[in-house]
């Protein structure tokens, strides 16, 4: 492989990693710090940054358990940006339901499989899981 491809090959591999509070305040950071991540490497914010509040936001509702953490991972790869949200809440794999019209919540997974590319849940080492999104993304139109 020669210099230009290594070069190449590198530099379109990026990842963010954070260990946050399974909290509303941690939900909220999650977003913040992917929204941060994301224009630092150029990338649209949307639906991106959607998808991170949905899946941080299970992780602190559903997957909260006193004293363990959930972690947010962002890898790009190519133009795959593909979002993780790792709870210790194994046990309970989420499905998307359809919630009663006058629900207040229960869409959030509907949200993540209408925007996301690809989306799932992979089982961890006990207790662990992670719910992922993948979306193609390709960097902002530059302004003119």
């Amino acid at each position: 492989m020669n210099q230009k491809s290594t070069t190449e090959l590198t530099a379109s591999v990026r990842n963010f990693s954070v260990q946050l509070s399974p909290t509303p305040r941690g939900a909220r950071l999650a977003r913040l710090l992917a929204t941060e991540q994301l224009r630092a490497w150029g990338l649209p914010l949307d639906p991106a940054r959607l998808l991170v509040a949905e899946l941080a936001n299970n992780a602190a509702d559903h997957g909260r358990v006193p004293g363990r953490d959930f972690r947010l991972t962002l890898y790009v790869v190519g133009d795959i940006l593909r979002i993780e949200v790792t709870d210790t809440r194994g046990q309970e794999l989420p499905a998307p339901q359809k919630p009663a019209s006058d629900a207040e919540s229960g869409r959030g997974l509907l949200l993540v499989e209408a925007l996301a590319h690809r989306w799932g849940v992979t089982e961890g080492r006990f207790p662990r899981k992670t719910v992922w999104a993948e979306l193609r993304c390709m960097p902002p139109e530059p302004t003119l």
